[in-house]
């Protein structure tokens, strides 16, 4: 198959996103579920000491942000990390990382709608039936947004991403005048290896730096306005992280490492108000701010895979700048209920549906780091951006351990796919 030639110069005014709008869906994209109970957790494994945690993948941040809106303003197209991938090793390589991201959303999704629906569980009450009927709505309603296309969908997420900024802060200044710096002793009371255990834990929290480059065709101005907002999210996210994760330790104290919302704790201190109600309005907000990035993302990709031949070809309608990929958004609906349906029945949570999403995820930010180090000029600031980023997604990829079974699932799934595909069309799969 033929490579997709495409230049930056070619997208100049094509798409419909502005900077802030693109810095909305990043932030929403990466400032996600994690912060309503991950401070929590990390402060359990680590304890103050977990702060130290948070910075180091909030510095780790910086080089993986800046790899892929390099690639974005450099290689605008649909099919983002798949595109690159698809230029630096081939189109079988493309097709792998383009199935491991498109088909981690109907996991991921349901099981983020998951964790706001058993917040809104604990505020109104009707268990499991309100978590299934919240999450289910959830994904309706992300649908439904993005099927009016990118420009109402980037509208949305800057007000949800004003909103949500607006409520991390009042957590934390509220809160400010309840914090006790001796609530920092014993720094590190399960040792300083503690430090990596709570890192570990908060991968999940910094997932989603390579979602908006499937938008990037869809910016006014890639070259110049994706690298603006990929900074923006980079200083707004990293910023929040260490606030919200800094007041749970400093107010909470040793209450830091139990709770389950600290989020709702700190807001509860600082302004008052049942724990509850704000534990699910700030996981409601945070929750459709992320499912709404990722379903735009995964919607664009769909359709360019489609395009591209990496999947049926009646996806491919919605792959151009400006068009809305409407079926490819039906199969990611469809089967995000799917999987919603399937662990309901099951009865067996949210879990194996994250521990899938978070094996898919760091597969596709290997392969696109990697194609980073190819595509990118060497000695540049964003290849040496690539090589820092790709020695964390090494990292990443060991401690990720078992749980690649599935990307490995769907990898050998999108071979078999491209085979078949060739095998009808007389051609060889290197084609």
């Amino acid at each position: 198959m033929a490579q997709p030639v495409q230049s930056e110069i070619h997208f100049h005014g094509g798409g419909r996103l502005t900077v802030l709008q693109g810095a909305a869906l990043y932030i929403g994209a990466v400032l996600g579920t994690g912060v309503i109970a991950l401070p929590a957790l990390a402060a359990q494994a680590a304890g103050p000491a977990s702060l130290l945690a948070w910075l180091a993948l909030v510095l780790l941040s910086v080089p993986l942000a800046a790899t892929f809106a390099a690639l974005g303003s450099r290689y605008p197209d649909a099919g983002g990390v798949s595109t690159y991938v698809r230029r630096a090793f081939g189109p079988r390589a493309a097709a792998v990382v383009g199935w491991c991201f498109f088909f981690a959303i109907p996991a991921g999704a349901p099981a983020a709608a998951t964790f706001a629906g058993a917040y809104v569980a604990a505020a109104i009450g009707g268990g499991t039936h309100t978590v299934i009927v919240t999450a289910a709505a959830m994904i309706a309603l992300v649908v439904l947004i993005n099927a009016f296309g990118v420009t109402i969908s980037g509208k949305l997420q800057l007000l949800l991403a004003a909103l949500l900024v607006a409520l991390l802060l009042a957590a934390v200044l509220f809160s400010a005048p309840h914090a006790d710096p001796r609530n920092l002793h014993p720094f590190a009371p399960h040792g300083w290896l503690a430090v990596g255990s709570a890192a570990a834990l908060l991968v999940w929290s910094f997932a989603g730096w390579e979602a908006i480059t499937h938008l990037a065709a869809e910016f006014q101005q890639p070259a110049r306005d994706m690298p603006r907002a990929a900074a923006i999210a980079v200083v707004v996210v990293g910023l929040l992280y260490l606030a919200v994760a800094g007041a749970t330790i400093l107010v909470l104290g040793s209450a830091a490492g139990t709770t389950r919302a600290p989020l709702a704790e700190l807001l509860a201190i600082g302004v008052g108000g049942r724990v509850q109600v704000l534990a699910a309005a700030a996981a409601l907000l945070l929750t459709l701010g992320t499912m709404n990035a990722y379903f735009a993302g995964a919607a664009k990709l769909g359709a360019a895979l489609g395009r591209d031949g990496a999947l049926p070809a009646w996806l491919a309608e919605g792959s151009s700048a400006g068009e809305v990929p409407r079926r490819s958004l039906a199969v990611i609906a469809c089967l995000s209920i799917g999987a919603l349906a399937a662990t309901a029945l099951a009865n067996v949570g949210a879990k194996p549906l994250v521990l899938l999403t978070t094996g898919s995820f760091v597969t596709v930010y290997a392969l696109g780091t990697a194609a980073a180090l190819r595509l990118l000029e060497r000695g540049s600031w964003a290849h040496r951006c690539a090589l820092v980023a790709l020695v964390a997604d090494a990292a990443l990829l060991i401690m990720t351990g078992w749980y690649l079974i599935w990307p490995v699932i769907v990898t050998l799934c999108a071979l078999l796919y491209q085979r078949l595909q060739h095998v009808r069309s007389g051609r060889s799969p290197a084609a």
